[in-house]
């Protein structure tokens, strides 16, 4: 989100993340190449607030600024001048605040009584699948399947961006309720569930593909030869955690769903490598190399849809 000193405000949204650092980049070197007698300083765009209780006021700017302020605007300021019972009484209502905040039950206790739910979104992939006794996320499947019956043939499915802030209400809905109907009307709009499911998956701690096994992943897409390439990667898969291994392959068995109707929604296996590349593999820390690491996030989501098979079949396959 971009604010103007002129109190313009622009959102610019995506899903890929290289992008929105391009973006960034471009208007950070926009601004530097600003005149600096241009540029509007932040002394002037600064109005300090003062605190009195519970209450803000706008402090007095003769100060800073010798200018004459006309009469409608001197009634707009106040001055508060503070006496000694008035610093008694914020040192009061400090101290009780600070009972109140200590006496506080703590989160546990609170999702122990049932009073706060566990999150579904930004929480370990693990412990959404310990809450639910399951190793794929409830959410996970709903979606997924909500795609395949009514996504499959739509343009652009998965690429195509939703509503954000209709994305953010599905969000709120399901981390506090605990029946979901992706089928009511407020979600008919299949590029909003697409959305969030990339949201789930854009927002865990740590990725699908753990960070530790990120360079190994790398490592194995640069062999040369096909079949010790595709070996190397059912290794490292074979590897993952339970609840990694079983989402990833519910995953990627739907997507394969989804480039298998190429002719008719755009989407191919390169197209959905592109789109959940940065999405589900990325390092833990990010270096100079990420335009590198992304050409072969893409291709790892790519070989993986187009040797599935291979891939996440059994031993005998």
């Amino acid at each position: 989100q971009i604010t103007t000193v002129s109190g313009n405000e622009f959102l610019l949204q995506s899903d890929i993340d290289f992008l929105i650092l391009d973006w960034f980049h471009a208007i950070k070197n926009a601004i530097d190449r600003l005149p600096k007698e241009q540029r509007i300083t932040s002394r002037n765009l600064e109005f300090k607030l003062r605190r009195s209780s519970s209450i803000e006021l706008l402090n007095n700017l003769d100060t800073e600024s010798k200018e004459p302020k006309p009469e409608h605007r001197k009634s707009l300021i106040f001055r508060l001048n503070y006496s000694a019972s008035d610093t008694n009484d914020r040192n009061r209502v400090k101290s009780r605040l600070k009972k109140f905040i200590s006496r506080r039950p703590s989160l546990k206790t609170l999702q122990e009584k049932g009073l706060i739910k566990d999150q579904i979104f930004g929480s370990h992939l693990h412990l959404v699948c310990e809450h639910e006794k399951s190793t794929v996320p409830q959410f996970v499947r709903l979606c997924i399947k909500a795609v395949e019956r009514r996504g499959l043939d739509v343009d652009g499915i998965y690429r195509v961006s939703g509503n954000l802030a209709t994305i953010q209400k599905l969000r709120f809905v399901v981390n506090q309720e605990e029946k979901l109907n992706l089928d009511d009307s407020q979600w008919e709009d299949i590029h909003v569930v697409t959305g969030a499911l990339k949201m789930f998956f854009r927002e865990l701690p740590e990725p699908l593909f753990p960070y530790c096994s990120f360079e190994q992943f790398v490592e194995a897409i640069k062999i040369q030869d096909n079949a010790t390439r595709i070996k190397c990667i059912r290794n490292l898969v074979k590897k993952l955690p339970r609840p990694n291994y079983d989402t990833m392959k519910a995953l990627f068995e739907h997507l394969r769903k989804i480039a298998a109707k190429e002719s008719v929604n755009l989407m191919s296996t390169q197209s959905l490598g592109i789109v959940f590349g940065p999405t589900l593999l990325r390092p833990e820390k990010e270096t100079g190399n990420m335009a590198v690491h992304m050409l072969y996030q893409n291709q790892i989501v790519e070989l993986m849809l187009n040797e599935y098979s291979k891939i996440f079949g059994s031993e005998e396959d």
